[in-house]
């Protein structure tokens, strides 16, 4: 595909919103309005008990309150580990020394640019949290089953938190070459 056009049509400091206009070889032409974000990273602590830690927070497009595991935007320059790091410390005040890759997805790539990019997280040292200003999270530690019995009963309906948690329980946290990144 060959990218024809690309108009700006809504600008705010999470994304913007473009049309776009391309076209195969042969002349087939798609337009979309697209809304362009820079990814996130998304983090899933898992501590020595073998625990999880979700947060809690209002979502204001869902109208409701989820647990979901912490995540935050890439940044502007920022590479998705060092957003993870950074997101980690503001949303639940831990640091980590290990981290593995798990996955990295699209969310919705029929009309959203993001990525997201999943870190299991552990040997994690508490700290004092950072939350954006208008960020009220509460964190809890669960037991693998009980994130697992959440997702079941539709408790967690987040899509990261539950491809996050079901492909660790499928591939046990190790990255798709089956070794540990950091």
């Amino acid at each position: 595909m060959k990218l024809i056009s690309s108009e700006k049509r809504f600008e705010s400091s999470i994304f913007t919103v473009t049309e776009d206009v391309a076209t195969d070889p042969d002349g087939f032409e798609i337009k979309r309005a697209i809304i362009r974000h820079g990814g996130s990273a998304v983090i899933m602590p898992i501590d020595e008990k073998g625990r999880i830690l979700l947060v809690r927070q209002y979502r204001l497009p869902a109208r409701q309150f989820m647990w979901e595991l912490s995540a935050g935007r890439v940044d502007e320059g920022e590479k998705v580990l060092q957003a993870a790091k950074r997101e980690l410390r503001e949303e639940t005040g831990f640091r980590a020394k290990k981290w593995t890759k798990l996955s990295s997805f699209y969310v919705s790539p029929g009309f959203l640019e993001e990525k997201m990019t999943v870190y299991v997280v552990e040997d994690l040292t508490a700290g004092d949290t950072q939350p954006m200003e208008d960020e009220r999270i509460t964190v809890k530690w669960f037991k693998p089953r009980e994130v697992d019995k959440m997702i079941r009963d539709g408790k967690i309906i987040d899509a990261k938190t539950m491809i996050g948690f079901l492909a660790w329980k499928r591939y046990g946290g190790k990255a798709k070459d089956g070794k540990p990144s950091k």
